[in-house]
């Protein structure tokens, strides 16, 4: 009870963050205190955050990573790029979005989409004066649904992919028809949804001064090419892609510094050192609620099987916890079940866990950050519309992406 208490308080602080406080507040104390209570032993704790520790590393290099091509204008060139191509025309101006949105997620993570790029898109609508909301949605949900392909596109997948046992790869090699997928029914539903949105038109860019020019930047996108084959040669080599993942952010922070573009500080701001904090302390809370219930509860209802119909089930439970406790705890307490039974079972719990988020505001963090940053820019985002919204998409993506999974485990194998 103790610790479902402690649990629903770190999330719920989380979600409201009163007076900006950092998640960290509540989220270490109450890590603090399940241990003090035995609800996990002080050396359960400690095994807890050392296996979390290389994944939360991962996750501060990239945001470091993410934030210098932001610095470098790799965003707004995109934004610049995609408005030029459209031509005035929303039906091209939503498919370059979900294009640019899709690739971002993948190899930079929702994190980089839902904070960098969702100013930018809303920068790009009103320049060709086209209605904001199908294109800042699309940001929110592929932020979401386009996190499936590779190990680096989200901390969910960082987490399994440590439990899986598959390589780099492998990994992306299964994953990709089911982000495929998600991604081709996300912009059926949202080119019907948004009909009248995109219907109102839109116009050419006007030409900007070459003073305001931001051209592709070329050696940013260089060291993240080489960066994700870092990823790809660390996993054949037994490693951590968090090194990879420095390797790549401490080049472009040793430019943009020589540059004078950043400072250490900004660098150590970029990495969210508290956020970093509040994950640790939110899977020691959460090893507590699996060790006292969550854990044998789940393994009960979850089948152990391979079959469609058993994935069709671990992706459907998945996505249910995820909106209940946020998709983070959710995959944490999902682990233990699903990585015994195989690579299918636990991919299944990963599609779960990444498109059942785009139901509710509270199964993703990524969701809540596109809320405040919808907020900060004079943009409120509609409740009612989002759950319908997600009432259409996440079925329909959750039975898809679980099928195309199916197959490429069938077609390529574990």
């Amino acid at each position: 009870m103790l610790s479902v208490a402690l649990l629903l308080a770190v999330l719920a602080f989380a979600v409201l963050r009163p007076r900006g406080l950092p998640e960290a507040t509540v989220a270490v104390p109450a890590a603090v205190l399940v241990v003090v209570v035995g609800a996990v032993p002080l050396d359960g704790a400690r095994d807890r955050i050392d296996s979390m520790l290389p994944v939360v590393g991962f996750l501060a290099a990239i945001l470091v990573l993410a934030q210098l091509c932001a610095d470098e204008g790799l965003f707004t060139a995109a934004g610049d790029l995609v408005a030029r191509a459209c031509g005035g025309r929303t039906g091209p101006l939503l498919g370059g979005v979900f294009a640019v949105a899709a690739l971002i997620t993948a190899v930079l993570s929702l994190d980089a989409t839902v904070v960098l790029l969702t100013p930018v898109v809303l920068a790009t609508a009103a320049r060709v004066g086209a209605r904001p909301r199908p294109y800042v949605y699309a940001c929110a949900h592929l932020a979401n649904s386009a996190s499936l392909l590779l190990p680096v596109s989200n901390l969910t997948n960082l987490l399994a992919f440590t439990a899986s046992g598959l390589s780099f790869t492998r990994f992306a090699a299964l994953m990709a028809l089911p982000w495929l997928a998600a991604i081709a029914v996300e912009y059926v539903v949202f080119r019907r949804a948004f009909a009248a949105d995109l219907a109102a038109g839109a116009h050419p860019p006007e030409p900007l001064p070459e003073r305001e020019r931001t051209h592709v930047p070329v050696f940013t996108l260089v060291v993240l090419a080489l960066t994700l084959a870092g990823f790809v040669v660390t996993s054949f080599a037994g490693a951590e892609p968090l090194w990879a993942a420095l390797a790549g952010a401490a080049v472009l922070a040793v430019r943009a510094l020589g540059r004078r573009r950043t400072t250490v500080k900004g660098l150590v701001r970029a990495a969210n050192p508290l956020f970093c904090l509040f994950v640790l302390a939110l899977g020691v809370v959460v090893e507590a609620v699996v060790d006292h219930g969550l854990g044998t509860g789940i393994g009960a209802l979850l089948p152990d099987g391979s079959s469609l119909p058993d994935l069709l089930v671990v992706a459907a439970v998945a996505a249910v916890l995820a909106n209940l406790i946020n998709n983070l705890p959710a995959i944490l307490a999902l682990l233990p079940v699903v990585a015994a039974a195989g690579p299918g079972p636990l991919l299944a719990a990963l599609i779960g866990v990444n498109l059942g988020p785009n139901l509710t505001y509270v199964g993703s963090l990524a969701t809540l950050l596109w809320r405040r940053i919808l907020h900060a820019h004079g943009e409120e985002p509609e409740l009612g519309h989002f759950t319908r919204l997600g009432l259409v998409t996440v079925p329909a993506t959750l039975v898809v992406s679980t099928v195309a999974l199916w197959g490429a485990l069938r077609l390529i194998g574990v």
